[in-house]
């Protein structure tokens, strides 16, 4: 058994023997040769025709920093089509500063996955599109050292609605943009798992991620017919504003192999949990 591991800021998880789709890896860790077709404008949101039309394209509802900045810029990098996401009023971010870099294959949107409105807004903007993965990076935390005893009514319900009601509610609305052969994700945390949860703290956080883990598998049994991939990803303990300055990870040794394990996912039905090196997660 491999050594349990830290995941997002804290909780663990244990190591467990994992296959990967070796043949679907080996071909997306290529860098595709693809046609660029320039962007006529530079002011932001970038319009939908200026996408490449000729790559795979992923939405990430959460991309303005942290995990997912640094996912938009490895499947950028990997020759994908990318439809990032952030909040309005959020000015100019990271996200946008890879336009010049990637031009033609960024598309910035916007969107609170608090707000149903602007979910529902989101849903109808991109109506007829097709996204070959689309994931759910959004969350939030607490003062870690409330325990659910201390934490206000107030602070209970606005972490629980934006880790586990919020991005269900994005999945719902989206879903049936993604196609059969493609992926439906969500950052979750090693501190969901009810199982490895053997030294308590972080109480909030940790409710809201095993809600949003139940809510998932929920979704899953429903729609079980599917050949789609889900995945909920536990990243690590990272070095972000999310996860503090004492992750044991930085984004560079996070990210990478987590793009490349979702990657891998594609093609296998059905939900797993699984950790930034593709190790499955107990419950």
């Amino acid at each position: 058994m491999a050594q349990p591991y830290p995941s997002c800021f804290g909780g663990y998880s244990v190591g467990c023997n994992h296959s990967l789709n070796s043949a679907r890896l080996a071909h997306d860790l290529r860098l595709p040769i693809s046609a660029v077709i320039p962007a006529n404008e530079k002011d932001f949101p970038m319009s939908t025709s200026a996408l490449n039309t000729q790559s795979n394209t992923i939405l990430i509802v959460g991309a303005s920093r942290g995990l997912g900045h640094a996912m938009a810029a490895e499947f950028l990098r990997k020759g994908w089509n990318v439809v990032g996401t952030i909040r309005k009023g959020s000015g100019q971010t990271k996200l946008h500063d890879l336009t010049d870099e990637f031009e033609g294959r960024l598309e910035i949107e916007t969107v609170d996955i608090c707000e149903p409105d602007q979910v529902a807004a989101l849903r109808d903007r991109l109506s007829g599109r097709v996204f070959d993965i689309v994931f759910v990076n959004a969350g939030v935390t607490n003062n870690p050292a409330e325990t659910i005893a201390d934490v206000a009514t107030d602070e209970f319900v606005r972490v629980m609605v934006t880790n586990a009601l919020g991005p269900m509610r994005v999945l719902e609305s989206l879903e049936p943009f993604v196609p059969a052969t493609g992926l439906i994700g969500v950052m979750s945390s090693g501190q969901g798992s009810i199982s490895n949860n053997e030294t308590g703290q972080r109480e909030v956080y940790r409710g809201s991620k095993a809600a949003l883990n139940m809510f998932m598998r929920s979704f899953a049994a429903r729609h079980a017919a599917t050949p789609r991939a889900m995945v909920l990803m536990a990243p690590g303990w990272v070095r972000t504003k999310l996860g503090g300055p004492d992750g044991r990870l930085s984004i560079e040794e996070s990210v990478p192999s987590l793009v490349n394990i979702l990657l891998a996912k594609r093609g296998t039905p059905g939900l797993t949990y699984v950790d930034y090196l593709g190790r499955t997660v107990p419950w």
